[in-house]
């Protein structure tokens, strides 16, 4: 590579990243329909044709910022087998969610998000549980429910936490919610 197309490749790396942060700080202070490709460039301090190069649209820039998310997160819970280890996963979940900190927060929470969290979910769901041989022995029909299960019990109580401000340590939220997801209501009152 020559010194001339390693600047380039540098300065569009630099400026893909500008894009994204400016757009993750948007998200931040108003909902993704507010949000204009004016107002993104000119905080990106870049010219809407820059925009263009690398986006047909904002649209286009959150499908890639959620595919990432799923992609990092599936990544990280890929050596793991459903449904054995569902602890394991719903842990990196919310060590993930504390990595990514308020802007994962509000897509997770938000309820203008529900598509961007739902198509993440299924991206999440669909690559995890793929392998299971156990999930194999179920009909759709179960399938459909345990997923169901799954998905509304942990997103309910990880925006309970967050609604909650979080008064329950990172840790103490993790074993609670494990505790109910995988062992039920009833696990709670189980004395030690």
């Amino acid at each position: 590579m020559t010194e001339n197309a390693e600047k380039k490749d540098l300065r569009v790396i630099k400026t893909i990243r500008i894009i994204k942060e400016t757009f993750k700080n948007l998200i931040l202070e108003k909902n993704y329909e507010k949000i204009t490709i004016k107002e993104l460039t000119d905080r990106a301090e870049i010219n809407k044709k820059t925009f263009y190069r690398y986006y047909n649209s904002l649209d286009d820039l959150l499908l890639e910022t959620q595919n990432e998310f799923s992609k990092e997160y599936i990544e990280s819970v890929k050596m793991y087998e459903l449904p054995n280890d569902l602890e394991k996963i719903n842990r990196e979940f919310y060590l993930f969610s504390k990595k990514h900190g308020e802007f994962f927060e509000k897509i997770t929470c938000d309820i203008n998000y529900n598509y961007i969290r739902q198509k993440m979910i299924n991206n999440v769901m669909n690559s995890t549980w793929e392998y299971s041989e156990k999930l194999k022995n179920l009909s759709e029909y179960e399938k459909n429910i345990l997923f169901s299960y799954i998905q509304a019990a942990s997103i309910s109580i990880y925006k309970q936490w967050v609604k909650d401000k979080k008064k329950i340590s990172l840790d103490k939220i993790i074993e609670l919610s494990n505790n109910l997801l995988c062992r039920g209501v009833f696990s709670l009152f189980k004395k030690s």
